[in-house]
């Protein structure tokens, strides 16, 4: 029996999860959860699954629910809230599965408390890879990838050297607008940049799919999880998103994980690993029904923001927190109706000019940082 604390348990990743912890109930217990703006899908969730413990975002929230769950349910808030959660001492493994920057504190304080993480927040990496790996490697925990792309690269080296490996391939679907040439992308709404044409996620993750910022933040992430340097990672646009990533070995092998597009795959075998267990309600993959499958180069011309991904990596220290940080406001100012599609991209590349790097930044630094982006983006987008 495996014990599980959860951050973002009312996001796509959040009740994927719950979904797999509630299909194998003799293998798993939901230990501590930690609630966003959805507080009646959360409370929901605590009168199903009862954790011990449950961490809300805002004091109001806490207020309220303080009247609604079970007596014996810990109630906490805010980002101290984050860290109770994560840092729980009945669980052993920590999914994190919040959006953004918020995700980094609780992660060392899981990591720190001796827990296996299970990764989702890709942020989390890329705003301060090097101080969460070092943290790793000194209290000898697991990073396990949930993203599928990561998860993919994660199965396939399984068994392998990674010094025999010359190419980590992530594929990317391209998002809702991939049949659209730039100059078609000036005029595109919130909505048609939400209709993703193969996954469900949320808001956040579905514009950076649009904008293949998504794929650049992975890119980081892949660096930091498999130590490979962005010279041997590349980005292929497949749109059907069966083969979820590959690897090339220096022999020229390549071996590719395959699977319908289902994030419930990914979570299961970074909650079970090294093991597997049948996925209930799996969709089997039939490769005589897809008939085709397709892919191509993606151009930086196209999605600047994936070559911002991939300077920003190579440049090192606080860059990529300025890349993450930017990209974040950004897309927040997008969803709010204060700026276009394409002036996403316009704030993102006025951040990482404006910053002067760090080259080994602390964790201060890198949460004072993260701030100052934010505030000059606002400033320099909103009219």
């Amino acid at each position: 029996m495996k014990k599980i604390s959860l951050l973002g348990a009312t996001g796509s990743i959040g009740t994927q999860t719950l979904d797999v912890i509630k299909s194998h109930p003799d293998k798993f217990t939901l230990e501590a959860i930690s609630i966003g703006r959805n507080i009646d899908l959360g409370l929901k969730q605590i009168n199903e699954y009862k954790p011990k413990l449950v961490s809300v975002q805002f004091k109001e929230d806490y207020d309220k629910l303080l009247k609604e769950i079970p007596k014996n349910t810990k109630l906490f808030y805010g980002n101290e809230g984050l860290e109770e959660v994560a840092a729980n001492n009945d669980a052993d493994i920590l999914v994190n599965a919040v959006l953004g920057s918020v995700g980094l504190k609780p992660t060392l304080s899981a990591i720190q408390a001796g827990k296996t993480i299970a990764i989702a927040n890709k942020e989390t990496l890329v705003t301060a890879g090097h101080l969460v790996t070092a943290e790793a490697n000194k209290f000898n925990v697991n990073l396990l990838p949930v993203d599928s792309e990561h998860s993919a690269i994660f199965q396939c080296l399984q068994g392998e050297r990674l010094q025999e490996v010359d190419k980590l391939i992530l594929t990317a679907s391209g998002g809702s607008f991939r049949h659209l040439e730039r100059s078609q992308l000036a005029n595109v709404t919130v909505q048609d940049a939400l209709n993703h044409p193969n996954w469900s996620m949320g808001a956040k993750i579905t514009i950076d799919s649009a904008t293949m910022m998504n794929k650049g933040l992975e890119v980081i992430e892949a660096y930091w999880l498999f130590g490979m340097p962005y010279e041997k990672i590349e980005v292929l646009l497949h749109q059907e998103s069966i083969i979820h990533s590959m690897v090339e070995f220096i022999d020229g092998s390549v071996i590719a994980q395959l699977g319908t597009p289902d994030m419930r795959v990914p979570i299961q075998y970074a909650l079970t690993y090294p093991n597997r267990l049948d996925l209930v309600g799996k969709k089997r993959l039939s490769l005589w029904e897809v008939g085709k499958l397709h892919f191509s180069k993606p151009s930086f011309d196209r999605y600047r923001c994936l070559g911002f991904a991939f300077e920003a990596g190579k440049s090192g220290g606080t860059v990529p927190t300025v890349l993450n940080a930017a990209n974040e406001e950004a897309v927040s100012l997008f969803l709010n109706g204060t700026i276009s599609f394409l002036e996403i991209e316009e704030a993102i590349e006025k951040a990482l000019n404006w910053h002067q790097k760090i080259s080994s930044p602390t964790l201060e630094e890198i949460q004072h940082i993260d701030k100052e982006v934010r505030t000059f983006v606002k400033k320099v987008m909103v009219k």
